[in-house]
């Protein structure tokens, strides 16, 4: 028996467990794995990685890359805490068949049968949507971020609001991604167990796991140790940033957790038991979970297609899914302001990959993903840190494209209608709420829009104004003013949403 170490960029970081003596092959193989992972992270400029995988059952590579905080030296190990974003969405769809097992709920169940007060816009679907329509992004409904990202309301008011949101197609027609939907799905494990959703996947997956570094939500973060920060680039420079609380839609996206922890979730996914034989899944549903439910479009898949051609891409129950070089992939990232997470899975070869990664969509996670697959199944195969390091480079250099672009319509030499103080006030919503803009100076306002969503707005053009978020990580936005038919200020118009101005 040995144990087996791994170097990182700074410090060492050690496996979770004894593993058996390997082959001087499969060390080869994971010395490779280790080596590739270290290059990518200076390649990606990345302040720190890390990095679990588990085959048949056993961990393979467990390790830390990089520092958890730029200007401080502290590395990241196994243990470290970094946001796991969206792959929190797999705990809640299990945690819903989990009470599906118990024969409390089925999963075609009506949503409305077990929380009676749930409503969105459209009566039909208020009344047909399924538990599995929550978590497969079939409602219908468009994204609804702006319901909790960078403010302060609460699951309860949040999913008042979704009453206000416009249908954009009809239920189970189409794939739109939708976080809110799993807020719901959360709201239907407290009311159908009679414990918070945070306490039941504590309880019922946390602890049985023995996940003891994992949190449910950012509530407890000021409490625990080692923790990454997040980043941002800015200007072509990266900075730390504030973390972003996800803890409103918690069900979709709260967990924080380290690769020893998510290596143990990822090993009971492909075994079916913890590392003491106890199902907390029947096969049936744990089966469930990633049969293929809804056809998802190209364009709402991940640009990394361009490299694995896949012939189907679909969505299970809180997995992507599609065909990479025959096999069957489930996957899932996590992204919010400063933080990365990957967690892949080859269920047929027993092969699970989680990648931790603390700067703003460092795609890395991707390359890490499959190229562990390509040395598990046909070999080495590409350089994939190389190739989407150059790809998401051209992504960036078209989106930097289109801003000069916007730039070019803008029409010189126009002025306000009105003079500033004209715009001030406040303007509301049902279901955006109130937006406040002061003026601060002879030539600039002031946006208030949110707790983490405040700016100050310089002349653009005609009635339009960009507002330049204090959090530099959240960019710009456009802001029109619309003037009443007696001339004066009525409304404003900001990402899409219309609000009328308070009567003065």
């Amino acid at each position: 028996m040995k144990i087996i170490l791994k170097c990182t960029l700074i410090g060492l970081c050690f496996s979770l467990c004894v593993l058996p003596e390997i082959s001087a092959q499969d060390q080869a193989r994971i010395d490779a794995l280790d080596a590739y992972i270290r290059h990518g992270v200076t390649e990606w400029e990345a302040p720190g990685f890390a990095v679990a995988i588990v085959k048949d059952g056993k961990i393979e590579l467990l390790s830390g890359y990089g520092v958890r905080e730029l200007g401080n030296e502290a590395p990241v190990d196994e243990h470290t805490l970094f946001a796991i974003g969206s792959t929190t969405k797999a705990m809640t769809a299990a945690a819903l068949g989990m009470l599906v097992d118990e024969e409390k709920l089925r999963w075609d169940d009506r949503v409305s049968d077990t929380l009676p007060g749930f409503r969105v816009a459209d009566p039909f679907v208020s009344r047909e949507i399924t538990i599995r329509d929550l978590l497969t992004h079939r409602a219908g409904l468009p994204n609804a971020d702006f319901l909790w990202y960078g403010q302060e309301r609460s699951p309860e008011e949040i999913l008042e609001k979704m009453r206000y949101v416009a249908q954009e197609t009809s239920l189970r027609s189409a794939f739109t991604y939708q976080n809110i939907m799993y807020a719901a799905a959360g709201a239907v494990v407290a009311e159908v167990s009679g414990m918070a959703w945070e306490d039941f996947v504590r309880e019922r997956i946390f602890v049985p796991l023995g996940m003891s570094r994992t949190i449910a939500t950012a509530a407890t973060l000021g409490a625990q140790d080692n923790v990454a920060m997040p980043h941002y680039r800015i200007d072509g420079v990266v900075h730390v940033i504030e973390n972003a609380s996800v803890d409103a839609v918690a069900p979709a996206g709260s967990v924080w957790s380290s690769v020893s922890d998510m290596a143990r979730w990822m090993r009971f996914l492909l075994e079916g038991e913890t590392e003491d034989g106890v199902e907390l899944l029947s096969e049936e549903t744990l089966e469930e979970l990633f049969r293929p439910q809804t056809i998802v479009d190209a364009d709402e898949f991940y640009p990394t297609q361009r490299f694995t051609k896949p012939h189907w891409m679909t969505y299970g129950l809180g997995w992507f899914q599609h065909d990479y070089e025959g096999r069957a992939v489930d996957f899932h990232t996590g992204s919010i302001d400063g933080m990365v997470a990957l967690h892949g899975l080859v269920r047929d070869e027993r092969v699970g990959v989680y990648v931790l990664g603390n700067l703003d969509h460092a795609e890395l996670r991707h390359a890490i993903l499959y190229r562990v697959l390509d040395v598990y199944g046909k070999g080495e195969g590409r350089d994939w840190s190389a190739d989407l390091l150059a790809f998401y480079g051209e992504l960036s250099a078209a989106a930097q494209e289109r801003a000069l672009a916007l730039e070019d319509e803008r029409k010189a030499g126009t002025s306000p209608s009105h003079a500033l103080e004209a715009y001030e006030g406040s303007y509301s919503d049902r279901l955006y709420g109130a937006i406040t803009v002061t003026q601060t100076d002879a030539s600039t306002l002031r946006l208030n829009a949110g707790p983490g969503l405040s700016g100050e707005m310089t002349h653009w053009h005609h009635d339009v104004f960009r507002v330049s978020w204090d959090k530099r990580w959240r960019g710009t936005a456009l802001v029109s003013f619309r003037l009443t038919t007696e001339g004066t200020v009525g409304s404003l118009e900001i990402g899409g949403a219309s609000l009328n101005k308070a009567s003065e």
